[in-house]
């Protein structure tokens, strides 16, 4: 009998450890890690949204279910502006959202959504992933108890929707237009009036004259909000936003409180989004551009050389004075911009110089 015993004791033991059952591993198989992810975009808006819902459904299919997060779009939990503050108090432990929304708060922030003729994704993302950047992106959030990693990018963005036509520097005195970031300040010192708004609310200001022009995102997105039925003038390149990087907020807090696995499934989650949805904007602009000129009648112009030129001038003006700002600021800077002078003239003897001659007639 007391063999018998032996055996039977034996053989639930080997079962517990078979199915993950054993005292190590029963708190591990009955993790359950409950979270939120605000987002500073419409709900399931197109490429914004859905890339933070498909965020969400691969954190946790890649979890086994073991992690389970719920998405709040803009004002359903947290104003859009608000997702940096409610990821460091802890009231989501996600958010998604660019950086350069925070700049009020923490200046430095900016470098790591775009620069006004700075990087392009791809060389933003070699800076992140292999310049430096990231630990940049670390030092400038940890006193806030939040991490930032990138989680998505549009690509080079539209210059924007006018309500009358840009011929001139003049054009720009007085206008009043919905631009974030930098970008707003270099239309500033040239005589406009930036406005920072939410996605949600730009047609309606658009249509209604309180503002004169917006930039949005790109066709893709711009087709979804209407943008054409407000203005017609739809201007390129987008100057602004050469390559805008999207990023996941996290507490930090929360993220010290996953067993390693679940730390290394949400921050590659997070890359995996961010090569999807850059993928996903090259893939829907080409058509939504052709819908919104050949059914909508957009006027498609571009800048005029000259402004473009000022632009690029004033342009370099701001992101230096931004760099005086503070240490922190000018730290990541020096960074930034040593990386692109870098990576600048392989890009151009590459990408550009392959381009121009698969394109020449």
């Amino acid at each position: 009998m007391r063999r018998r015993d032996f055996l039977k004791r034996a053989g639930a033991g080997s079962l517990a450890v078979g199915t993950g059952l054993a005292a190590g591993g029963v708190a591990q198989a009955k993790a359950d890690f409950r979270w939120k992810m605000v987002t500073a975009w419409p709900k399931n808006f197109p490429g914004l949204g859905t890339g933070a819902e498909n965020l969400a459904r691969l954190i946790g299919e890649l979890s086994g279910g073991r992690i389970r997060v719920k998405v709040y779009g803009a004002n359903e939990l947290v104003p859009a502006f608000e997702v940096f503050d409610a990821v460091s108090r802890g009231t989501a432990e996600l958010g998604h959202a660019a950086a350069y929304y925070w700049k009020g708060k923490v200046p430095a922030a900016q470098f790591f959504t775009t620069m006004p003729f700075g990087m392009t994704a791809q060389e933003f993302n070699a800076w992140i992933y292999h310049g430096g950047g990231q630990a940049l992106w670390d030092e400038v959030y940890e006193p806030f108890g939040v991490r930032g990693v990138p989680a998505g990018n549009t690509g080079v963005q539209m210059g924007g929707w006018f309500n009358r036509e840009i011929n001139s520097l003049a054009d720009l005195k007085g206008l009043k237009m919905r631009i974030p970031g930098l970008g707003g300040e270099v239309l500033r010192r040239l005589g406009g009036t930036p406005v920072n708004l939410p996605g949600g609310e730009l047609f309606t200001a658009l249509q209604s004259g309180a503002i004169d022009a917006t930039e949005w995102v790109a066709p893709y997105n711009d087709l979804a909000f209407g943008l054409y039925k407000a203005a017609k003038y739809y201007y390129y390149p987008g100057f602004h936003e050469p390559g805008s990087g999207l990023e996941l907020l996290i507490n930090r807090k929360a993220l010290g409180q996953l067993p390693g696995d679940l730390q290394a499934v949400v921050l590659n989650a997070a890359k995996v989004v961010n090569l999807d949805l850059l993928a996903e904007y090259t893939a829907r602009n080409p058509d939504a551009l052709r819908q919104l000129v050949d059914e909508h009648g957009a006027q498609l112009r571009k800048f005029p050389d000259d402004v473009l030129a000022q632009l690029r001038t004033v342009s370099a003006q701001v992101v230096a004075e931004l760099a005086d700002q503070d240490a922190v600021s000018g730290k990541v800077y020096r960074s930034y911009h040593d990386f692109l002078t870098r990576v600048r003239a392989y890009t151009d003897l590459s990408e550009l110089a392959y381009v121009q001659a698969r394109d020449a007639s």
